[in-house]
Formats: structure tokens, C-alpha cells, sequence
């Protein structure tokens, strides 16, 4: 079910709020003069989504429960965030002509975002992304029992 609650909310905004963070660290890292556009908007807003329909629906179920929840969501948070970003430079190729078919377009989303990856696999990224996770999962975990 996806009705409101405080942890729901919680995890939503702590998710965009840590989303905001290593978006910001990712920039410098990628390559000069790369446009971002509304980078670091998306992720937010994908942050948010993680936060309220995957950590939001597994809260309540203890300390170290919470802790794999925040640290899994921060997890879902960068795979979707690296196919979003895949995803967005594949279309920018194809309206160059870059594919011979769908299916090669298709297939490169995945190259594209394994190519983000090792870009973004820094120890400060994913360290960032762990403890945050923890963090978030703590808090949202201590949301669910002071509001239930």
C-alpha cells in the first residue's frame, strides 16, 4: 500500500537529500564541460521515489533491518540513477544517428552506464553512499517508532 506515513515521508526527502549530496560529488568527476542539466533535480526526484516506495515499505522492523533497508535503498538509488543517466545519454546519442538499430541503442544504455560507473567508483562516492545509507536507514527506523 502506498499510504502516507512519517517514515514514509522521512526516508523520501533523507533519500533526496543524500541523492542531492553525491550528485554534487559526481559532478567534478565527470568529464569537463559536460552539461548536466537538471542532474542533480532527477536523482532527487529519485531519491525521493526509493525513499518512499522501497524504504518506506520495509520500516518497523528493527535496528539492523534498518540498517539494510537504508544501505539497499542507497544501493537501488545509484543502479536506477546510473540507468536514468544511461538511459538520458543514449537518447542524446540516438538523435545524432549513433545507431544502426533499437536494439544497439538498447544495449548501450547498459555500456553507458557501466562506463558511469567506473567514472563515479570512488572511495568518497561510495563511502558516502553507505554511511548515508546507514544514516538514513537509523533515522527513518526511529521515525516508524516514535510515530507509528
Amino acid at each position: 500500500m502506498l499510504y502516507p506515513t512519517a517514515a514514509r515521508l522521512v526516508a523520501a526527502l533523507l533519500m533526496a537529500a543524500l541523492a542531492y549530496v553525491v550528485s554534487e560529488m559526481i559532478k567534478p568527476l565527470m568529464p569537463e564541460g559536460m552539461d548536466f542539466g537538471k542532474f542533480t533535480y532527477v536523482n532527487m526526484g529519485l531519491g525521493a521515489l526509493v525513499g518512499w516506495k522501497l524504504i518506506g515499505d520495509r520500516v518497523g522492523r528493527g535496528t539492523v533491518p534498518g540498517i539494510n533497508n537504508g544501505v539497499t535503498g542507497a544501493a537501488v538509488l545509484m543502479i536506477l540513477g546510473l540507468l536514468l543517466q544511461g538511459s538520458v545519454e543514449m537518447f542524446r546519442m540516438a538523435h545524432r544517428h549513433v545507431y544502426r538499430d533499437p536494439f544497439e541503442a538498447l544495449a548501450d544504455i547498459f555500456v553507458i552506464a557501466l562506463k558511469y560507473f567506473f567514472i563515479i567508483a570512488v572511495p568518497n562516492v561510495l563511502a558516502t553512499l553507505a554511511i548515508g545509507g546507514v544514516i538514513v536507514g537509523l533515522l527513518v527506523e526511529a521515525t516508524a517508532k516514535r510515530w507509528k
